[in-house]
């Protein structure tokens, strides 16, 4: 089974050609990360996959390399140097360094003016770019530069895979191919003519945030065109809310990888967290996160699941995928039409919502009641 999926990835989602080269990115633990038991498991079994999946390629394209490097401890940091140097060919990372951008791009710290330096010397170097990514990395490489100048500016293909549980297999990699992506795009459609969205839940989650002139991008696991990306597995419609305009607040019933004991409120002003309250631990866990930069407290992203094969609440790869439920995340937006640059980019999970979406002309329509969609939408 496994190896029929794997395999699958590269012939079916990637469409993967002999002559291609192909990059398969994996990360490991370093000694300052505390893991438990059944974490340092996930994470070794990942590796393990990462490596099968590069063997699995070797037979179907000539250039298969598999890059393992050391964990950047949190979802939306920039690979290191020498994942730039495997991805973009050492050419394009010698003339980032002679121009002394290098640092500054890893740490996300790039003026507009510098971005774009970088960005023509990227374009400059294309040809020495690989033609497909596996990304199988613990932590999600989908919101970085480096994610984006490959696809966006190189033409490559990006599976994203962070979190990969061979769980999966039997659930939401199984999913109708062809059904997904109907039923994701038929869900852009219904959101794109928003200029304000709106959210509760049954557990007191109650935000709005305009969305005017930021357009819905759809995860449907066909990733055979230049420059398409996506998440394997696949299954949802995500935009960036624009900055500065979400307020209300944000019930926790889940934290990354567990369900929490007692609900974590986030207080959103203005499109920031202002504040972070309850009795879990994961309280103080989020506090020091949001307190290294202000632009941690972006509410960066609104998506809905459209995966109904998804079922696991207790890994974001999945569930953000579950057919009928939420995501919002904070941090990092620039990658996908948001204007926030930062190293972080953390999605929340929320059950039974209810959407509803003013158009530009004031009307209001339900796209989902309960985690229900809204007849007509599907």
């Amino acid at each position: 089974m496994i190896a029929t999926v794997l395999r699958n990835i590269f012939t079916k989602n990637l469409s993967i050609k002999r002559d291609e080269q192909v990059l398969v990115l994996t990360d490991r633990p370093t000694p300052q990360e505390l893991l438990d038991g059944g974490v340092s498991e996930q994470r070794t079994r990942l590796s393990c996959i990462a490596f099968l999946a590069a063997e699995i390629g070797k037979t179907i394209a000539r250039n298969v390399v598999c890059l393992e490097y050391a964990s950047a401890g949190a979802h939306g940091v920039e690979p290191p140097a020498m994942a730039w140097e495997k991805a973009f060919g050492g050419k394009a990372v010698a003339a980032l360094r002679k121009r002394r951008l290098l640092g500054r791009l890893l740490a996300k710290r790039l003026t507009d003016k510098e971005l774009r330096t970088t960005e023509d010397i990227i374009r400059s170097h294309r040809a020495d770019a690989v033609d497909a990514v596996v990304a199988l990395s613990y932590f999600s490489t989908s919101h970085t530069r480096f994610r984006d100048m490959l696809t966006r500016i190189c033409g490559a293909r990006y599976a994203s895979m962070p979190l990969f549980d061979v769980h999966m297999l039997e659930g939401p990699m199984r999913v109708d191919g062809k059904a997904l992506a109907a039923r994701t795009k038929k869900v852009a459609t219904a959101v794109s003519g928003a200029e304000l969205i709106s959210i509760r839940t049954p557990n007191g989650t109650d935000i709005s945030f305009s969305v005017a002139g930021r357009a819905a991008r759809v995860d449907t696991g066909l990733l055979n065109a230049p420059g398409a990306f996506g998440n394997l597995p696949a299954g949802e419609v995500y935009l960036a809310p624009v900055e500065g305009t979400a307020n209300g607040q944000l019930v926790l019933a889940w934290a990354p990888g567990r369900e929490l004991g007692s609900a974590v409120t986030l207080t959103v002003r203005n499109g920031l967290v202002e504040d972070v309250a309850g009795r879990e631990k994961y309280v103080l866990d989020l506090e020091k996160k949001l307190s290294e930069q202000s632009e941690n407290r972006n509410i960066a992203e609104f998506g809905i699941g459209t995966n109904d094969m998804a079922k696991r609440p207790d890994n974001i790869l999945e569930s953000e995928k579950i057919l009928g439920t939420i995501h919002i995340a904070l941090g990092d937006n620039s990658s996908f039409g948001g204007k926030v640059r930062t190293p972080f980019h953390q999605d929340f999970i929320f059950f039974r919502p209810t959407v509803q979406i003013t158009g530009r002309k004031g009307k209001r329509t339900i796209l989902m009641k309960q985690g229900k969609f809204a007849e007509g939408v599907l």
